[in-house]
């Protein structure tokens, strides 16, 4: 059975009302777009207006009073997007204030730095039509002082990882998919030391059945009506939709929100811990970050991302990125063997978004993940894997610090001669080059046999196994991915991105501005601007979300439109510190 979803949008027939009183003058609002201050005064009134009106009625005055102020302003300053925006946010305003949010006016003023328009292919040199290449020379500088004082120890280093890779991709070569652990969701409680072990080596998982799988088809259904009913929507390719740049659909909210959902996230981020007791972080507590969906057809050759690295790109080197943090500071002293791919308190401080690239995320993604809304297995569009986690990771940070004295004999990326992988034929650079090896600003660092030689992709790079509705699948936020070259399959391969995020006070004020871009419509903060599904018909609002929490608060405080229980019982005194600085950010506090 299919669910009901409110319509958000403008019911016909608008019956007059009076404009708000205001006390702008002309010269206030010929300024509007361009004085905050009084674009907030404008938005106080217009919302206490709305509170006590309708949509209806809001609409109304909207277009007898601003259309008018274009021949005054001569079309130049306030424009139908202007009120349109207006319109939007007070709409949001009182749906806050339904909910008994505080301060709806100063949540419904709060600005966005919306990126530029874009899509998926901006997230990526290789969608992009770019290909890679060094960077300014800063770059070299910078690695140069990562390693100062250290080098020889950085290339004793690389040279035990060199041989410890030989050891791990002889392993991966025989198990391949097997590699991936399994559990179903209803023994997530009960998990074996096995499945936990595995997991954190592997740093990829699926938990089977999360999501009943009539349900989950159900979802895809809603999908394709929500699709069908706004042509309108942007999608990459353009010609022959497989991603689309939707973030709000009633399926998504009711997958984000859902309590089986939740858990699974809870259980997936309880596999991190923190060296800093005092850390203000919170893996029981999983917030909702809104990424895109997939619908891929069959034969598409076109969405089609080789080994890449999300979470950034030169920002993993750059001391005001992941060095703000000292993620990765083990590596770069040379002890690669003891970085902790799991360890949470490092990654609090991270930046890894200096560029403002269009999908790259600034929120803290434990976990990426995807929802599957089909049965789907390899080579029809499914994602691919490197199960290497620790190994790798250490080697495409340090690969950009080493040259090969000679190629290889032959050509071939799959047959790689033992002369070109030996140790004894790599040395450190000096002086340093500005290569990042596949990083560059803005995009996610993309991988390559020619770029990354002893990662052997080809046969590294593992499917993961069959998946069906409902299922969720999982991956370390540092694990190279990829998805098929081509979808050889005869049916769509279908997944919701939802990735598994902790609370952190980062957190809390990503979820504070994308709180307001659920309640405008606009797409998710860190995806490309424009005006979204601002005017998309069927877009829910919060009580869909409520909904689709099944009567439990877990949906909507993860959301951010329901206030941390600080009072709960069960607590760490950090939990609760956490709770209240969360709450004071999403302006449940004073």
């Amino acid at each position: 059975m299919h669910q009901t979803w409110k319509v958000l949008q403008p019911t016909p027939a608008p019956r007059p009302v009076s404009p708000p009183t205001t006390t702008h003058s002309l010269q206030a609002i010929r300024h509007l777009t361009l004085n905050p201050t009084s674009v907030t005064s404008l938005v106080k009134a217009t919302t206490r207006s709305y509170q006590s009106e309708d949509v209806r009625g809001f609409d109304h005055w909207t277009q007898a009073t601003f259309q008018p102020l274009n021949a005054v302003l001569g079309g130049a300053n306030f424009t139908q997007g202007s009120y349109q925006m207006l319109q939007n946010r007070c709409r949001a305003a009182s749906q806050l204030k339904a909910f008994k949010l505080q301060k709806c006016h100063r949540v419904a003023m709060a600005t966005h730095a919306q990126k530029r328009e874009g899509d998926i292919s901006d997230a990526f040199a290789s969608l992009s039509g770019l290909t890679p290449e060094p960077l300014e020379p800063r770059f070299a500088t910078l690695k140069s002082e990562l390693i100062a004082g250290k080098e020889n120890v950085i290339q004793e280093s690389f040279f035990r990882l060199l041989e410890a890779l030989r050891e791990e991709i002889a392993t991966v070569k025989i198990l391949k998919s097997k590699a991936i652990p399994e559990i179903d969701f209803k023994d997530i409680k009960d998990a074996s030391t096995k499945f936990s072990s595995e997991y954190k080596r592997r740093g990829a998982a699926i938990i089977r059945n999360v999501i009943p799988p009539v349900e989950a088809m159900e979802m895809k259904e809603e999908l394709r009506e929500y699709i069908a009913a706004n042509p309108q929507t942007k999608a990459f390719p353009s010609d022959n939709p497989q991603v689309y740049e939707l973030y709000w659909s009633p399926a998504q909210i009711r997958a984000r929100s859902h309590p089986y959902l939740l858990a699974a996230q809870r259980f997936l981020l309880s596999h991190w811990h923190s060296q800093d007791p005092q850390a203000l972080v919170s893996t029981a507590h999983p917030t909702i970050y809104a990424d895109r969906l997939r619908i891929r057809t069959p034969g598409d050759n076109i969405f089609a991302l080789g080994p890449h690295v999300d979470g950034g790109g030169p920002e993993r080197w750059e001391p005001e990125g992941y060095g703000n943090a000292k993620v990765y500071e083990s590596i770069w002293q040379g002890r690669w063997e003891d970085h902790d791919p799991w360890e949470i308190s490092s990654r609090l401080a991270v930046k890894s978004d200096l560029y403002r690239g269009v999908g790259a995320c600034s929120m803290f993604r434990a976990a990426q993940g995807w929802l599957s809304l089909s049965t789907t297995k390899a080579h029809e569009g499914t994602l691919l894997v490197n199960p290497m986690l620790k190994h790798a990771i250490a080697y495409y940070l340090l690969r950009p610090f080493f040259s090969a004295k000679k190629g290889p004999m032959s050509p071939k990326t799959d047959a790689f001669d033992e002369s070109f992988l030996s140790p004894d034929n790599w040395v450190l650079d000096c002086p340093q080059t500005s290569w990042l090896q596949g990083a560059l600003p803005g995009k996610g660092q993309e991988l390559s046999d020619m770029l990354h030689p002893h990662l052997e992709l080809n046969s590294t790079m593992v499917h993961i196994p069959e998946v069906r509705p409902g299922d969720y699948v999982a991956w370390h936020c540092d694990q190279i991915h990829a998805v098929d070259q081509k979808h050889e399959g005869t049916t769509d391969s279908s997944v919701l991105y939802i990735p598994a995020c902790p609370l952190t006070a980062h957190n809390a004020e990503f979820l504070a501005r994308q709180r307001q871009a659920f309640l405008e419509g606009l797409p998710c903060p860190d995806f490309g601007g424009g005006i979204g599904e601002t005017n998309h018909v069927g877009r829910p609002g919060i009580e869909e979300i409520e909904k689709a929490s099944q009567g439990r608060d877990a949906g909507m405080v993860a959301f951010g439109l329901q206030e941390f229980d600080s009072s709960a019982v069960g607590l760490s005194d950090t939990q609760r510190e956490l709770f209240d600085r969360a709450n004071k950010i999403l302006d449940f506090y004073d």
